[in-house]
């Protein structure tokens, strides 16, 4: 996924961000609306989640150090999975109880044009920032749905904004519906329910933003298409005559390691597989840029290993001999 969307996706929600937050603490103070209170909140969560990855971004260019050998590419991770805490605790959680006390303690709204006016105006503002990282997503996405671009994904930053986002419109249209039905019917107590919903919405877009980050954190292979190249540039068909095993992971979203074991003619020389294994790695590169780390074992094709099929031993986090190997 390209670095500059994602960054031109975030300047422009941080920017939309800044202003609406503060048009909506001002409206709070004159017409006392708590949906107004939950989404300012929203925004200024936004916000600093916008900062987190920017402030994420800079810190995986860092160069790969002895102790980190193979660079800082996870640091992105790590940020956007902090975007999801920070949206479930200061912006979700921080909604459904100024909601909840709402609800207990409803009272009738003033200058109701203060708040109708502002989320007019966040509406309009949150639609450029959601166009924007449309636009930039659309450039990557090519024939993936949404949902599955959004799961897909390697680069966590257009995700993470989309549907920040996402959230926030439906957010804005729910606070515009409280603030309206407490204007029709006198009543406070919507102007509570509008805020209770949005919490609950912001909760489970963090949730989804923390189990997608959380498999990136983990390690996530290279998406098929990759994995389909890969193989293809390895075998040569010469020397290189077929992959034994492989396995690929992610360092980065830009960064991807390659480790396969690659079956060889048993009468080859050790000076015509090291020009084998050199000439596969510059195929690979070639097919798929990303791939920075590549590390290949040539060995000895056995039909008679092959047809035994996978050793989930040797599979780093399967079972051990010790440990039951399942239902």
């Amino acid at each position: 996924m390209s670095a500059s969307g994602g960054t031109r996706a975030i300047v422009a929600a941080l920017g939309a961000n800044l202003a609406i937050a503060v048009s909506k603490f001002v409206a709070f103070l004159f017409s006392g609306s708590s949906s107004m209170l939950a989404e300012a909140v929203h925004s200024l969560a936004d916000s600093g989640n916008q900062f987190l990855l920017l402030l994420g971004g800079k810190k995986a260019q860092r160069e790969a150090t002895p102790q980190h050998p193979f660079g800082y590419g996870r640091e992105r991770y790590i940020y956007a999975f902090l975007v999801s805490i920070v949206l479930f605790s200061v912006g979700g959680m921080f909604a459904v109880y100024e909601g909840y006390e709402k609800i207990r303690h409803p009272h009738e709204l003033e200058h109701w044009y203060w708040p109708v006016g502002v989320l007019v105006f966040a509406i309009i503002a949150e639609g450029f920032s959601f166009r924007t990282a449309i636009k930039e997503s659309n450039e990557l996405r090519g024939k993936l749905s949404w949902t599955q671009f959004i799961r897909r994904a390697k680069a966590p930053e257009l995700p993470v904004v989309l549907l920040e986002d996402f959230g926030a419109l439906i957010g804005l249209v729910l606070a515009l519906g409280g603030v309206g039905l407490a204007l029709i019917t006198g009543d406070g107590i919507w102007d509570g329910i509008g805020t209770l919903c949005i919490g609950i919405l912001l909760i489970l877009i963090a949730l989804v933003l923390a189990a997608e980050t959380k498999s990136l954190l983990l390690g996530e292979a290279a998406g098929v298409d990759d994995v389909k190249k890969i193989e293809a540039a390895i075998v040569d068909g010469n020397t290189v005559t077929g992959i034994i095993h492989m396995r690929t992971l992610h360092l980065g979203p830009e960064e991807l390691l390659i480790a396969a074991k690659i079956a060889v003619q048993h009468d080859d020389t050790a000076a015509e597989v090291a020009h084998a294994i050199n000439a596969a790695e510059a195929r690979i590169r070639e097919a798929v840029p990303i791939a920075r780390v590549i590390y290949l074992e040539p060995d000895i094709y056995s039909e008679a290993e092959a047809a035994k099929g996978p050793d989930r031993e040797a599979t780093p986090g399967g079972p051990t001999p010790t440990q039951p190997t399942g239902h």
